[in-house]
């Protein structure tokens, strides 16, 4: 199998509409096919094999993509590296992951050419910008180095594809391994989609980074013919702008950039009537958000459950559903959605036996376009992958009818007084207040209870923290409402645009005996 024939028939079928549009520039399906190919055959020249491994590191740019089809192409191992990572962290991930070669934009330079040399000599650094860095070759010069005729390496459905990085937060750098079959079967559930299939004519609009959940359906959409705009920053009046200007049809978000965009004073007036298609995933949502953003949007916004080491989304409330829900089943607000297409979804107590419904337990997932293993971590992978399945550490429980309900990560859950209190539970019950802009609830040190539950909040309205208190006890029981609640301007995110709840935690458990997550 290769990969990268899908752009290839796509050449040929569409050779002249635009593939890719980035700032200034468009790649037209034969354009991109042309530009991959003497990619893939000027790194085989310069004596890379397939699975060998290939990193970028950069801002969203078009020339992202180029690298990712001639990598499929090559039958090379792809390690995207988050934009936002430091050097010392980018150095661990060449030598971890033995990368050959290192694609980089001027902003990053330094860095990248600091840990390119600290990787040694066998690896080459690429910087995207003509302007060139010393010791480093051109994006342009190696291009002139290939051919424009196809290039189409064999490789097998098991063989590692994308090494999928966590973000760092909870500790050392991991990555999933996810192979050519996991991502092929990833673009065939985005080409089964409802409300957001790919096809001729069809405007996607990347706003987020292209490298990690932004990008995951730039394959699909190029084998469907669509066209994928691509966002070089994310801000509300490039996004608002963007969708205006190129008609956009479908996006996705993760909720702060759908926080983000509800909360911008001028989203009222601007024209959106293109989209049809609006996703979010990534991180949780609350049932409140999904209805302001209805009220914005329309009814065309659905969310999806998945993880790196899934590759996809392996559960979904589609826009129908949601609309639905809003109308006629408050409850399913709260939901991830239902097991989509061939995923399987479990929730088993600590001995691995499933639960009935509405029992909370862990969430386990199966499926094509699960990963089985984490790069060289063997003691972590058969923690995490067992028997087929694959342990998300996620907290949750099923409906009567399929529908999955996440209420917490395994390490975030709050027990104060032995009972089990569920972060997200509460940080829903606050977003239903009209004052609250984000909330994130954490537990804190408590010498009678263990932990109490605290919430920071980010407010757009007046609100004291009495009221608050009162407002989240009429909602849940009285032993999971919050027993304090604190003021911030800004609430921290990690890397991947989450919020940084092991951040918000830290200042109150500095200097204590037991720490908690």
């Amino acid at each position: 199998m290769n990969l990268g024939n899908y752009l290839a028939r796509s050449a040929m079928y569409w050779p002249d509409e635009p593939a890719v549009v980035c700032a200034d520039r468009t790649w037209t399906f034969r354009g991109l096919e042309e530009e991959a190919n003497r990619l893939a055959s000027a790194l085989m020249g310069r004596g890379l094999r397939a699975g060998d491994t290939v990193a970028t590191l950069a801002w969203n740019r078009g020339e992202l993509v180029v690298v990712e089809f001639a990598l499929y192409k090559a039958g090379l191992l792809r390690a995207p590296i988050n934009a936002r990572l430091g050097r010392g962290e980018v150095e661990h991930i060449l030598g971890y992951a033995s990368v050959r070669a290192l694609f980089f934009d001027a902003a990053h330079g330094e860095d990248a050419s600091a840990a390119a040399d600290a990787a040694g000599a066998n690896c080459l650094p690429v910087v995207f910008d003509d302007a060139g860095l010393p010791g480093a070759q051109t994006y342009r010069g190696l291009l002139a180095e290939g051919e424009a005729g196809p290039v189409s390496v064999e490789v097998g459905e098991d063989d590692p594809c994308v090494l999928n990085f966590t973000s760092g937060s909870t500790g050392a750098l991991k990555a999933a391994t996810q192979t050519f079959g996991n991502r092929r079967a990833n673009m065939r559930k985005q080409l089964m989609a409802d409300d957001s299939r790919p096809h001729p004519g069809a405007r996607y609009l990347a706003c987020g980074p292209i490298t990690h959940a932004g990008g995951m359906n730039l394959l699909a959409g190029v084998f469907g013919g669509a066209t994928a705009h691509i966002l070089p920053a994310w801000d509300v009046e490039s996004f608002l702008d963007t969708v205006e200007r190129e008609r956009i049809t479908a996006t996705f978000m993760v909720p702060a950039m759908l926080n983000m965009t509800l909360a911008h004073p001028g989203v009222a007036e601007r024209d959106l009537s293109s989209l049809t298609s609006l996703r979010v995933g990534g991180a949780p949502i609350s049932p409140q958000r999904l209805r302001q953003a209805i009220e914005v949007f329309g009814p065309i916004v659905a969310q999806g459950y998945g993880l790196g080491e899934t590759t996809s989304v392996v559960a979904g409330l589609s826009s129908r559903q949601i609309a639905d829900a809003v109308a006629n089943d408050p409850e399913l607000l709260a939901s991830c959605g239902r097991a989509v297409y061939d995923s399987e979804i479990r929730v088993v107590d600590a001995e691995g036996a499933e639960l009935p419904s509405r029992q909370v337990g862990e969430v386990i997932v199966r499926g094509p376009d699960c990963v089985s293993e984490y790069w060289k971590e063997p003691e972590l992978s058969a923690e995490t992958f067992k028997g087929g399945w694959v342990h998300t550490g996620d907290l949750g429980w099923m409906r009567e009818d399929g529908y999955l309900f996440i209420v917490d990560r395994k390490k975030d859950m709050i027990i104060s007084g032995g009972f089990n209190i569920y972060s997200m539970e509460v940080e829903a019950a606050l977003y239903e207040h009209p004052a609250v802009r984000e909330a994130c609830v954490v537990g804190t040190p408590d010498e009678h209870w263990g932990e109490a539950v605290t919430a920071v909040v980010v407010l757009r309205g007046e609100v004291s923290a009495e009221e608050l208190i009162a407002f989240c006890a009429e909602r849940l029981d009285r032993f999971k409402k919050p027993r304090s609640v604190e003021f911030a301007t800004s609430l921290p995110y990690n890397r991947n645009g989450k919020v940084d709840r092991k951040a918000v935690r830290a200042p109150y458990w500095a200097g204590a005996e037991r720490k908690v997550g």
